[in-house]
């Protein structure tokens, strides 16, 4: 579908009004003429002064999608002025003069995957789109290399089981897309209004107690997104999930769009099978999971109906105020309902409409993205291997990719929790690979404190953060085990986030840090953090709440730590961090953070 014309009409001066009128009050003083002229609606008069008069009217407004170009934000009217994919002649021009883009065009380049990260650092940082995270040990060798050719030699695995890569000049961004290309991966539509990359259960395939195999679904969708030109014009950015039940989360309830696989038993009016529920407007930055439409298509259908979710979205989404163009705010206008019969009216096929408790799923398990554990076929394992905040070095991601060949079926599977997999691995050969990963510097098994520590990428790298969070995150372990000696033994999320963009999902963790800038006694700024407790995804499901804010760092371990000896001394028989700490009101959280101690 192609945008409609946005050439806007400029209306008539006064002094052209002026103008029409007298010329035409000429014409009719010379009479014997017979006159044809048409209205604004396009009828026909014999009356000049009708239509001089129409004509001398103010036009309507041309619109983009149903709003008025000149309501439109200003990122609307950098897409409507070049379309970021067609500026390949720009971006070798750039490179071959060694020059990062200026204005406009560091929004474009941004489609293209590739960000300008100045002040932080002046380079591109390149984000891959690594489809359900399934990545194969040819491109985890070749994305080690172009990280050491043309990057900083390291890569950052992300939230979205993605891989960045860092410190790329100027003159090597035409490079890094073509390497890219060459080992059939993208960037295209990794950033700015566009369908970023697909996330999935990352144990899909093999997983022992999964509904249903994601990777085809996966596979066409990503295929259908790179070659629809229309959807690379949204309104906003959209996240997509899908969830095949396995024993991984893939944390769909956080994407705008989450296909959930379920199964229906016999004696309901739909047919028995595996069916995928529809799940919509998650962005827990903005203090929202997905819901449940209550809508449900079997596997074959996914693929048109998330086409038809993203258009309805495409064509209503709000175009003039960024803060409020996610599809949650289109969904909080609209009402669900409306939405899904709007998406109907797209689909030549009737939704299914079956309530949630006439639907099975089996659980995920805590922490099952790090460690050995069993898969299909039998006898087979999966190690998940522990990597601190999500940085490997290019020499790590290339030695990962000899184990995954010498030990399991030659593939990574990357995860949301900044950590990645390998499959496939015999039963007589997991020693061997897990000395192998020791080698290297890694290993398959962490502390629950460090299985759930994820940390955004912060201001070394990030021109929006306030903080530096990878560094925070693991001096902040450091001291919870090593000086406070805190033992945890259920599992346990810390989310350090640089910015109130969320990367790293503050809102989820059990315990969540957003970066502020705070203003000391003395007058000094430090680096700091605004504190939320009691979040927790699928059946933990909950927005933290505020516990503190405005925190500078060097008081923050010794708070958590406060907040962690409290838990570990007061919790009830099995209860999580996230139950007992939602059990406890304003006040109860107000006197933990008087109690502790700061340095």
């Amino acid at each position: 579908m192609q945008p409609p014309d946005a050439i806007p009409n400029l209306p008539f001066s006064e002094e052209q009004k002026q103008y029409l009128q007298g010329f035409m009050a000429g014409v009719l003083q010379r009479g014997g003429l017979t006159f044809v002229g048409q209205t604004a609606d396009g009828r026909f008069t014999h009356q000049p002064e009708q239509a001089v008069r129409d004509l001398a009217a103010t036009p309507a407004a041309t619109t983009f999608y149903g709003t008025p170009v000149d309501r439109l934000c200003k990122q609307e009217h950098i897409k409507l002025e070049l379309h970021p994919l067609d500026m390949w002649d720009r971006v070798l021009e750039n490179a071959a003069a060694g020059r990062f883009p200026e204005g406009d065009d560091v929004f474009r380049y941004k489609t293209l995957g590739l960000f300008y990260v100045a002040p932080a650092q002046n380079a591109f940082m390149l984000r891959c789109r690594i489809a359900g995270g399934l990545l194969s040990s040819h491109q985890a060798r070749g994305l080690a290399e172009l990280a050491m050719r043309y990057g900083g030699g390291y890569l950052d695995l992300t939230t979205r089981a993605n891989i960045q890569v860092r410190e790329i000049r100027a003159q090597d961004a035409a490079n890094v897309l073509m390497a890219l290309a060459d080992l059939g991966l993208t960037s295209r539509g990794a950033g700015a209004d566009n369908i970023r990359n697909i996330t999935a259960t990352p144990t899909t395939g093999f997983d022992v107690q999964e509904l249903f195999d994601l990777r085809p679904l996966v596979r066409a969708l990503y295929y259908y997104i790179l070659h629809s030109r229309d959807l690379y014009n949204l309104p906003r950015k959209f996240n997509v999930a899908f969830d095949s039940g396995g024993v991984v989360t893939a944390a769909a309830e956080t994407n705008d769009l989450g296909f959930i696989a379920v199964r229906v038993e016999e004696g309901h009016e739909v047919a028995p099978g595996v069916y995928f529920r529809i799940e919509l407007g998650g962005v827990t930055g903005h203090g929202s999971f997905a819901q449940d439409t209550g809508y449900m298509v079997p596997p074959e259908a996914c693929l048109a109906t998330a086409a038809a979710i993203i258009r309805v979205y495409l064509e209503h989404g709000d175009r003039t105020n960024r803060k409020k163009a996610r599809l949650k705010y289109l969904l909080e206008a609209w009402g669900p309902e409306r939405f899904m019969e709007a998406v109907q009216k797209r689909l030549a096929f009737p939704l299914v409409k079956l309530p949630r408790t006439a639907c099975w799923r089996p659980s995920p398990r805590p922490n099952a993205h790090v460690g050995i554990h069993p898969q299909k076929p039998e006898g087979h394992y999966y190690i998940g291997i522990d990597v601190p905040v999500g940085r490997l070095q290019a020499d790590q991601l290339r030695a990962l990719a000899d184990i995954a060949d010498r030990y399991g079926t030659g593939e990574l599977r990357l995860t949301v929790f900044q950590n990645l997999l390998i499959p496939g691995i015999p039963e007589a050969e997991l020693n061997a690979a897990c000395d192998a990963l020791h080698r290297i510097g890694l290993s398959p098994t962490a502390t629950a404190l460090r299985q759930g520590l994820v940390a955004c990428t912060g201001n070394a790298g990030c021109p929006y953060a306030r903080t530096n969070t990878k560094a925070h995150a693991l001096e902040l372990v450091r001291y919870l085990e090593e000086t406070a000696g805190i033992r945890i033994d259920q599992p346990l999320n810390i989310h350090l986030t640089g910015c109130p963009h969320s990367c790293a999902q503050h809102y989820c963790g059990d315990i969540g840090l957003l970066g502020v800038k705070v203003q000391t006694p003395n007058g000094e700024t430090v680096e700091g953090y605004d504190i939320v407790v009691g979040g927790g995804l699928e059946a933990e499901q909950g927005l933290a709440r505020p516990l503190a804010r405005s925190v500078p760092f060097e008081n923050v371990p010794p708070l958590i730590a406060h907040l962690l000896r409290t838990y570990l001394n007061q919790r009830q028989a099995g209860e999580s961090f996230a139950a007992f700490t939602r059990r406890l009101d304003e006040v109860a959280l107000q006197q933990l953070t008087q109690e502790a101690k700061p340095v």
